[in-house]
């Protein structure tokens, strides 16, 4: 028996030794984790847009909870919440027993401190600080920022190599998960030793937590506010870009959403957002695909003045309509005999429709293509779409057709197959206003103050004749003086360019556009406004007349005296 016992006593004090040392550290070693602050987001002037705030978190650790349902009883009378509602939500959260359960998130500070005061008798319960995302404008600018959630399967199968693990908080879309590398935080902690009855007893060790970086953005908070208010209620986009650079200025897409239901876990109002069928996470200024309408029509002048086809002298004569083969195609007006910059200004079909016969389907195609069109801008948010311009070819291939005349002219006004996104049409509008470059769209400027570079964005030449970008630019312009279909725009401290469209929509009221910049001699501003089912474009122009008064009464233009 003594021989036996002492056996067991040399293998548990010396060949298992070891083991049961470690054991018995780890039962009074407790690990506090202590969370960082996600780093902070800003516009071009270091405005804040998103930050952290704290928030206290109610957790409680499985393994020192010796009795769970009195503990939960009496807890539920301190913050206020059913009992049945905490053992509900123990269930969901529980994974392991050394993995602490949050059960109640953000709870009042006057319950936090109770919580404290009452420690003795809820042992295993932790009143845990947190910094939680705080988005100060509400829905202001939510599709560029995104919003954050628990990170999904997919993503954690990407990005397990990374650092990332289960219950991780990342971004969802917008700069919240394109740049969730820079704005992640690192955990730090405390390593504490405690007595048997878990107080604590001493600092063993600390890992201070690390924030995230600042990320600045291209956007002005002033202007945004402009454009969202611009909008209203309305379902559509707004886009303002620097013509020169790409820098985008303000972005908005209706209707939106409030990113902080996300934070603090709103079920139901989740749930509403992604039932709603106006599609409120919908980011329309790049995933939207629309037919462009009459806002296509520079595209086809500058095909028509480049490869000879047309030029000053070349006019046709609008009286409402003309007749390609056997079938009509109307103009929205009679125009009588105009020029390109004439058809331009008071947007005439039926010119148009005679310049897009004498290109064809080709010519427009590959110089829709040289503006941009029917590929991504390269714009450095996700689910941003191609677009697509129909050609001969693609109609011989997927339609077995031959291409008519009828394609061109429709075509030739922005109708048909064409889709173009509005992110497309900034940037195409953006080559007159800058006379001749295709700019890459970009929306962070900066990280921790050192400018972002990415090889992704270029300015490219289109190797487009000054003299054609002029003649166009001259049209575009006399689309906001009198008599052209955007006439509303016509200020007297301020030269405004640019093209309406109203595209026709198999399922619904047509489509409105406003597409331009401003001032016109030296343009610092490129914009885009389009309505879902707006009716016309005359309603995107009252739009922007409202956007640009605003900028002008905050003195956001800077001053240059209209010439007509």
């Amino acid at each position: 028996m003594f021989c036996i016992l002492g056996f067991f006593i040399l293998n548990f004090q010396v060949f298992q030794g070891q083991k049961f040392r470690s054991l018995s550290d780890k039962n009074c070693i407790r690990l506090i984790p202590q969370i960082g602050s996600r780093g902070s987001i800003v516009d071009r002037n270091d405005a804040i847009i998103v930050s952290d705030t704290i928030s206290y978190d109610v957790m409680v650790l499985p393994k020192d909870v010796s009795q769970l349902e009195t503990t939960l009883d009496n807890l539920s009378k301190v913050v206020g919440i059913a009992s049945k509602e905490l053992k509900k939500r123990f269930r969901a959260e529980y994974q392991s027993p050394s993995i602490p359960v949050a059960l109640v998130r953000n709870i009042e500070v006057k319950k936090a401190v109770a919580l404290e005061e009452l420690k003795a008798d809820f042992p295993g319960v932790v009143v845990q600080p947190n910094p939680i995302r705080g988005y100060r404008y509400g829905k202001l600018a939510c599709h560029v920022l995104g919003y954050l959630g628990e990170i999904d399967r997919w993503r954690l199968t990407r990005l397990s190599n990374y650092g990332y693990n289960t219950k991780d908080i990342v971004g969802f879309g917008g700069v919240e998960e394109k740049y969730d590398y820079y704005l992640r935080q690192d955990e730090g902690g405390i390593s504490a030793e405690v007595d048997h009855r878990g107080r604590f007893v001493r600092m063993l060790g600390y890992k201070p937590p690390i924030s995230g970086r600042k990320v600045q953005l291209t956007l002005d908070l002033r202007i945004q506010k402009i454009a969202e208010g611009a909008l209203g209620d309305r379902t559509g986009c707004a886009i303002i870009m620097e013509p020169h650079t790409g820098e985008i200025i303000a972005m908005v897409s209706n209707p939106g959403f409030n990113p902080a239901v996300f934070v603090t876990r709103q079920n139901e109002k989740i749930a509403e957002l992604f039932s709603n069928p106006k599609a409120p996470l919908f980011n329309r200024a790049i995933s939207g695909l629309y037919p462009a309408g009459s806002s296509f029509k520079p595209i086809v002048a500058a095909a028509a003045l480049e490869t000879d086809k047309a030029d000053l002298n070349t006019s046709f004569t609008c009286t409402g309509a003309t007749h390609v083969g056997r079938k009509e195609f109307k103009c929205w007006g009679v125009h009588g005999t105009q020029n390109i910059v004439g058809a331009l200004k008071y947007s005439c079909n039926v010119f148009f429709y005679r310049i897009g016969i004498k290109l064809g389907g080709q010519s427009m195609y590959e110089y829709a293509v040289k503006f941009g069109l029917s590929k991504p801008t390269s714009f450095e948010l996700s689910n941003e779409a191609s677009g697509f311009v129909p050609n001969p070819l693609w109609k011989r291939i997927s339609k077995f057709h031959k291409w008519l005349d009828g394609d061109s002219a429709n075509l030739s006004i922005g109708q048909g197959e064409l889709l173009v996104t509005p992110i497309q049409m900034a940037c195409m509008i953006a080559a007159f206003a800058n006379k001749g470059y295709l700019v890459t769209p970009y929306i962070v400027k900066a990280v921790d103050g050192k400018i972002l570079e990415d090889p992704q964005r270029k300015i490219l030449p289109l190797g487009i004749g000054e003299s054609t970008i002029n003649t166009v630019r001259r049209g575009l312009r006399g689309v906001t003086e009198q008599g052209g279909t955007a006439s509303i725009l016509s200020f007297p401290q301020l030269a405004v360019a640019g093209k309406t469209g109203t595209a026709q929509n198999p399922r619904g009221a047509p489509h409105g556009w406003f597409i331009g910049f401003f001032p016109y001699e030296k343009p610092k501003y490129a914009i885009v406004v389009f309505l879902e089912h707006g009716v016309a474009g005359y309603m995107a122009s009252l739009t922007v007349k409202e956007i640009i008064s605003q900028m002008l009464k905050e003195g956001l233009i800077p001053f240059q005296e209209a010439k007509n």
